[in-house]
């Protein structure tokens, strides 16, 4: 039985999919049971549970062979760094006593940087708690998900600018489809015991892209002419403080300026193993555009 913690999200409805279409058992865990439906088409047994909860969590994993963790960043909450390091604990403190057989959390580029750089430091921080469990354990490390070019994609066709945090906007940068990385983490949990209690694996796309490639994609997709341009460093705080708390707004301002810093929020040096999924850019973006 495979057990997938977040199953309602992109990545870990991917990653069900692909676990049933293999013929394998999958238990989708929820916190809101609305979210279940396309769940049970596929197949999945649906369970709820609250991340924050070890007991109600201890009660759906107890009996399953594997565990996939996606832990989300809540943006509503007052303080989303320490509403993600609670749900890490809670985790953590159920993986200790059920000790699955093996566990693979999706991290986050960046994380094996030492320094504080905002989002991916947290990331790392669930690593360094969750390795320490007795399992077989995968580290899944995420290139951004392309899907995320979709909040300034309406205000990109309707002025014919793509304002990006990304300078200089002609940077590549890694990136990957959050279905590509749930199809990824499905061959991972199904492949044969490697010998290691750790593997540590990055995932992007089939190749790396920049803001203007992304303003190059969106203009083909709209028919619009469309030009990436950079957001002025010194507006990043007031523009980012308008939708998300102080405090997850001074992670995002962290995490952009090291990505373009460039070679931080990437593959950690001499690490192994890099997947890549197979859809393209323009392909990802497409659902995100309606007709026009």
């Amino acid at each position: 039985m495979f057990a997938i913690v977040g199953a309602a999200g992109r990545v870990g409805y991917s990653t069900s999919l692909a676990l049933r279409k293999a013929g394998q058992p999958v238990r989708a865990i929820l916190r809101d049971a609305a979210k279940a439906a396309r769940l049970r088409e596929i197949g999945c047994e649906i369970a709820l549970a609250d991340l924050k909860d070890p007991r109600s969590l201890a009660q759906v994993i107890d009996d399953v062979d594997a565990v996939q963790l996606v832990i989300p960043v809540s943006p509503t909450a007052a303080d989303p760094a320490g509403d993600m390091r609670r749900s890490i604990q809670s985790i953590a403190k159920t993986l200790d006593q059920a000790r699955p057989k093996r566990v693979l959390a999706i991290s986050d580029y960046g994380a094996h940087v030492a320094d504080d750089i905002g989002m991916p430091s947290l990331f790392r921080e669930l690593e360094a708690r969750l390795t320490r469990i007795d399992t077989h354990f995968f580290v899944l490390r995420s290139a951004e998900h392309m899907h995320n070019w979709g909040r300034v994609i309406p205000r990109a066709v309707a002025f014919g600018e793509l304002m990006t945090f990304q300078d200089p906007v002609d940077m590549v940068q890694p990136t990957i489809s959050a279905q590509d990385l749930g199809v990824i983490a499905a061959d991972l949990l199904l492949r044969p015991d490697s010998g290691n209690d750790l593997e540590v694996i990055h995932a992007e796309g089939p190749r790396r892209y920049s803001a203007s490639d992304v303003a190059t994609a969106v203009s083909q997709l709209s028919g619009r002419l469309i030009h990436a341009r950079a957001v002025p460093r010194s507006q990043w705080k007031e523009i980012f403080e308008r939708t998300v708390p102080a405090t997850l707004a001074d992670l995002l301002i962290k995490a952009n300026d090291a990505k373009n810093k460039g070679g931080l929020v990437d593959v950690e040096p001499n690490a192994g193993e890099v997947r890549r999924g197979t859809t393209e850019l323009i392909d990802a973006l497409r659902p995100l555009l309606s007709p026009q």
